[in-house]
């Protein structure tokens, strides 16, 4: 069974309720930006097609995307990517301005949509800085056959909801499920996203922080770690984790000479 969404105005999370808290390590180094995790997540969740229409009226929707920068001048010129996606942040500058509660913090440290109580006001889309939160501005279709391989356990969103990433909330829950009904804790790895799922050089993991011998705990551990926007205050649960520059000490210190 699904999570019940809370009543209006429930204070949510109440301490040592739930023992998972559901987080993500992205190694930048790792990254090719090949896209396997925006395909695989366009998959899974029911995300329509991009097409030119979408992108020349910037309504393009990708619940995880590759942002790609250039650093250096020509011939010398290096491709850096950044995959970004909702960061379900502990103290998220989302969920207070929403006036039907349609988000909430789970139990387990997610930052869920509830499509049915959503009207569309896109406050929480202007006040996520990470821009990753979607408008359906008209009714998601897809061209046949690819009707045929939506994915039964994933809402259809409807024009008028904003959506984003849910880090896989129906894998998590089937997991879930199963971790109750076998009564045997879940282990490292055994829930995947489809993005970490699909990634060929392995640069996205997904766990559990509560979990202190999980992979992403060992992950953020490393020198290297960072979180996007990390100032801002908002307690991302996404660590990222720097790009490996043999170059990058020369180079600073040709800058000081």
């Amino acid at each position: 069974m699904a999570e019940v969404a809370p009543a209006p105005g429930t204070v949510q999370n109440p301490a040592g309720e739930e023992t998972h808290q559901w987080g993500m390590v992205i190694d930048i180094d790792r990254c090719t930006g090949c896209q396997a995790c925006v395909i695989a997540c366009q998959s899974e969740n029911n995300i329509p097609i991009n097409d030119e229409r979408s992108f020349v009226q910037h309504r393009a929707k990708e619940w995880i995307r590759i942002e790609r920068y250039w650093e250096g001048t020509f011939p010398n010129v290096k491709a850096r990517f950044l995959p970004v996606l909702c960061q379900h942040c502990q103290n998220a500058p989302c969920e207070p301005v929403c006036p039907v509660y349609a988000i909430y913090h789970s139990s387990d440290g997610l930052n869920v949509q509830v499509y049915n109580r959503c009207v569309g006001t896109r406050y929480c889309g202007n006040n996520c800085q990470w821009n990753v939160r979607f408008f359906n501005f008209s009714e998601n279709e897809w061209p046949e056959p690819l009707g045929s391989q939506l994915n039964p356990d994933v809402t259809v969103r409807t024009k008028g909801l904003i959506e984003k990433c849910t880090f896989c909330i129906h894998r998590i829950q089937r997991g879930k499920r199963t971790e109750k009904r076998n009564g045997q804790p879940l282990r490292d790895g055994d829930i995947q996203p489809a993005c970490a799922q699909a990634c060929p050089s392995d640069a996205i993991v997904f766990g559990d922080w509560k979990d202190s011998n999980s992979r992403i705990n060992r992950l953020a551990r490393d020198p290297r770690h960072y979180e996007l926007l990390g100032e801002l205050g908002a307690e991302p649960v996404v660590v990222y984790l720097k790009k490996v520059d043999p170059n990058a000490v020369e180079t600073a210190a040709a800058q000081r000479h």
